[in-house]
């Protein structure tokens, strides 16, 4: 592994380049922190991809974007002298010491619920006036409803064991039943939430991630029905010519592989 001199060298080259790109190429002038967020917002699920894939290398790579976004970001805002890279970093380095008084400062743990404890209370005496104010709007719904219940569980609003939130997981599944049955659409989706939600609650007292779970099975489920697409092309049928009975015995042979 590189050294700590070595990595600054790298950081400051990275810091030069990005210098040089903004004066002298043209699409860089152009940029503005709008123009770079959903480009941002990309890169950041295309790292999200190459860890749940394992791969390292790829990880590397886009680790290596979201770095340049952050460089990229803090050149533009160091041109208004509103910040730049080294606001940035020290910003967070006194984010992270008030955040954690247990290392520096005179504050005792006993474990991770302890200070996970303590970071959403001290945000609050940081002049938040609600712990959900650290949950970005524009979250996907499934990672948002994980976030807002680590949010409040952090601060004591919680069940107590796991068995509790699956009685809740049967209730609201009797619910959504119920309005189902009755047929009114409205209801229906909002009972349908509420079983998503109790679920990802229960998912974070099993210590699954709700959204790699998901992500886990849509990547599997692809895998197999692009198998079943292959093999059907290889005996010269389209799937809207295959009956399910045909479609299923590729489905699991995909299964297998």
């Amino acid at each position: 592994m590189n050294t700590r001199e070595n990595q600054l060298k790298a950081f400051d080259r990275l810091l030069t380049i990005m210098d040089e790109l903004r004066e002298g190429c043209p699409w860089d002038k152009k940029q503005t922190m709008e123009s770079l967020r959903h480009l941002t917002i990309e890169e950041t699920y295309e790292l999200g991809d190459a860890i749940l894939d394992n791969d390292l290398e790829e990880v590397k790579k886009e680790l290596g974007d979201v770095l340049l976004h952050i460089v990229f970001y803090s050149r533009i805002g160091s041109e208004t002298n509103d910040f730049d890279i080294a606001d940035v970093c020290n910003s967070i380095c006194e984010k992270l010491i008030s955040r954690h008084p247990h290392i520096y400062g005179d504050v005792k743990v006993e474990n991770e619920d302890d200070v996970k404890r303590n970071w959403e209370n001290l945000k609050l005496k940081e002049g938040k006036k609600s712990v959900l104010e650290g949950v970005p709007n524009s979250l996907p719904a499934l990672v948002k409803a994980n976030r807002i219940q680590e949010k409040v569980a952090g601060v004591g609003f919680d069940w107590e064991e796991p068995n509790q939130v699956w009685e809740k997981v049967e209730e609201e599944l009797q619910e959504f039943k119920i309005e189902v049955d009755k047929g009114n659409q409205d209801a229906i989706e909002s009972e349908f939430g509420d079983v998503l939600f109790s679920m990802v609650n229960y998912a974070r007292f099993l210590n699954i991630n709700p959204e790699n779970a998901l992500e886990r099975t849509n990547k599997k489920f692809s895998k197999r029905f692009q198998y079943l697409e292959e093999k059907a092309k290889s005996i010269n049928k389209s799937l809207k010519d295959m009956t399910l009975s045909e479609m299923d015995v590729f489905w699991e042979e995909g299964k297998k592989i």
